[in-house]
């Protein structure tokens, strides 16, 4: 489903324009439909109803808590990969049972915090890390339930920085080097071993790289089953992309039917650990434009929203559509432009030599697809306050958190 269209003639987030909605919240502003949020975790849901399993939302792709607490209140559990993260998934009332750690730096604080309230699995990614986390449970009188994240060495075919089941990667443990890792974690008394884990990589767009990796952990399980190390959990990570473009990525459906029948041999809950594909297209960046600038070589549209609001273009050279909210745009003049923000830096861009719709000053632009790393990756470059975030349901929304003032942003600091 598209959330954002256009009702008389403004472009808006459900049935609330987003015109209306920039007077009374101010710009940049997050937008986000809890209708598509909650699709896009029903979507995974269906596809994997024949067997048991649970989608776990990666968290770090968006950790706004009004995010967690309508997915979790759904179904869904949280993929962490944070102390904080914890401490928000518990905040926003998200079941510890359906709560799985994954990540290579848990420090032995973050595992006791999570060995405390009793989360569902860990994802251990190197051998260093599994003996931190017996000790850490062996001096808590607990056992670790575990799952060893194995790198398949499959190739995403995805931007080199997303990617991460490659024998390049920092993450998980070689796929040559699973059995003798899985027969120590066995023998550790701090430590249940209880799953098997993958995920090689982020915004994948063909359904054969998560073919190829399921069928290198399935024969991993049947192999550890003969040895007496029982698998019951398999965790499939997460990564499906989303259209930004022109991108075709498999359906939830055609994603599920590639991966169930080696899952349903194997007898195990599934585990899933979408972001992205939940969240990314449930949400768009609203900005104003300040202003118009032509220097005989380039022509600029500058706005008010920067690099520190959303950094994919510039970190990924990501593209995301840009759209008018005023309709009668789409019937004007087209230009070729360089959209661009207020940060002291070249590389503060949305968008570089695109053509659309001539947009004046004071017109108000929706930036799509920005509900993943988002505003989970915005800062407070240049002394900037992150943008307030927003949650529509139907014809209502509300400020599911207000706009940084200057306040906020030296609090905790001294002057001298």
């Amino acid at each position: 489903m598209d959330p954002f269209v256009y009702r008389h003639s403004e472009l808006s987030c459900e049935r609330v324009s987003l015109r209306a909605l920039a007077a009374a919240t101010g710009t940049p502003a997050y937008v986000y439909s809890k209708a598509a949020l909650l699709e896009g975790y029903r979507a995974y849901d269906r596809a994997f109803a024949e067997v048991p399993h649970i989608v776990c939302y990666s968290v770090k792709a968006n950790s706004n808590l009004a995010v967690l607490g309508v997915l979790g209140k759904a179904g869904a559990g949280a993929d962490i990969v944070s102390g904080g993260e914890l401490f928000r998934a518990l905040r926003a009332g998200i079941p510890t049972d359906r709560i799985i750690f994954s990540g290579v730096g848990k420090t032995p604080d973050e595992m006791r915090a999570a060995l405390e309230v009793g989360i569902l699995l860990f994802n251990v990614e190197s051998l260093s890390e599994l003996r931190a986390l017996d000790a850490v449970a062996r001096e808590l009188g607990v056992k670790a339930p575990v799952a060893l994240r194995v790198n398949p060495d499959v190739n995403p075919q995805t931007h080199a920085y997303i990617a991460t089941g490659l024998r390049t990667s920092k993450f998980g443990i070689p796929y040559d080097q699973a059995l003798e890792a899985y027969e120590e974690a066995a023998g550790l008394k701090g430590v249940e071993v209880v799953g098997a884990d993958m995920h090689i990589g982020s915004q994948l767009t063909k359904a054969a790289p998560f073919a190829d990796a399921v069928a290198r952990i399935a024969s991993l399980v049947k192999t550890l089953r003969e040895r007496a190390i029982e698998i019951r959990l398999v965790d499939v990570g997460g990564g499906l992309g989303i259209r930004y473009r022109a991108e075709t990525p498999p359906t939830h459906q055609e994603y599920a039917t590639v991966l169930l029948p080696a899952l349903r041999e194997l007898g195990v809950t599934v585990l899933l650990e979408p972001g992205r594909s939940i969240v990314g297209n449930a949400g768009l960046l609203l900005t104003r434009v300040l202003y118009r600038k032509d220097t005989g070589e380039k022509k600029f549209v500058i706005i008010d929203a920067a690099m520190n609001d959303l950094i994919r273009p510039p970190l990924y050279d990501a593209y995301h559509e840009i759209r008018p909210v005023n309709e009668a745009r789409l019937g004007g003049p087209v230009e070729t432009v360089d959209v661009v923000g207020p940060v002291c830096e070249s590389g503060d861009f949305v968008a570089k030599d695109r053509e659309l719709a001539q947009a004046q000053e004071g017109d108000l632009l929706a930036i799509m697809s920005a509900g993943a790393y988002g505003f989970a990756m915005s800062s407070n470059y240049n002394t900037r306050p992150r943008a307030v975030e927003v949650l529509v349901d139907g014809d209502s929304y509300t400020i599911v958190r207000r706009r940084e003032t200057y306040e906020d942003l030296v609090a905790g600091e001294t002057a001298l």
